[in-house]
């Protein structure tokens, strides 16, 4: 399963590049309950974390890697990497781009492959239509979150 989608969001760029820091994780990935650095890196390319993730009373640790990472003042952009329950790779990129002071475009582009019969399987019985609804409702908490922030700052 592949994506590509784009949302314009009322708030500065910064403010949404702070929801993609690590610590910061579980407001805008709520099963997502820690992250803990393994290796960090100055320019963070290449830099690893441990993340847990929690679905149900069922929990999983897996290292996440930065494979991709950049921060100027009108273009920000990280891509992850992870291995998800054995059965599925993860590859994330989020980019922003300032479209002005307080407008930010927000793309979130990602590929969830299977890398087992089970994963494969998983994910030809998933429909299209659930993947795109996880895919909106992510974009909706980075949306909501991003708007809280800014609204938080301007008072």
């Amino acid at each position: 399963m592949k994506w590509q989608e784009e949302r314009l969001i009322d708030a500065p760029i910064n403010v949404v590049w702070d929801l993609f820091k690590e610590e910061q994780a579980s407001r805008i990935m709520p099963k997502v309950v820690e992250n803990r650095w393994i290796d960090k890196k100055p320019e963070m390319r290449g830099s690893t974390y441990e993340q847990t993730y929690q679905e149900g009373k069922r929990k999983e640790t897996y290292p996440v890697h930065i494979v991709e990472f950049e921060d100027s003042r009108d273009y920000k952009h990280k891509r992850i990497r992870f291995k998800l329950a054995h059965a599925f790779e993860m590859n994330l990129a989020f980019s922003m781009e300032k479209i002005s002071e307080q407008q930010t475009k927000f793309i979130y582009a990602g590929e969830n492959r299977g890398i087992n019969f089970v994963g494969r399987a998983m994910l030809k019985l998933g429909s299209g239509k659930n993947g795109d609804k996880v895919v909106h409702e992510f974009m909706d908490r980075v949306e909501q979150e991003a708007l809280h922030d800014t609204e938080t700052t301007s008072l």
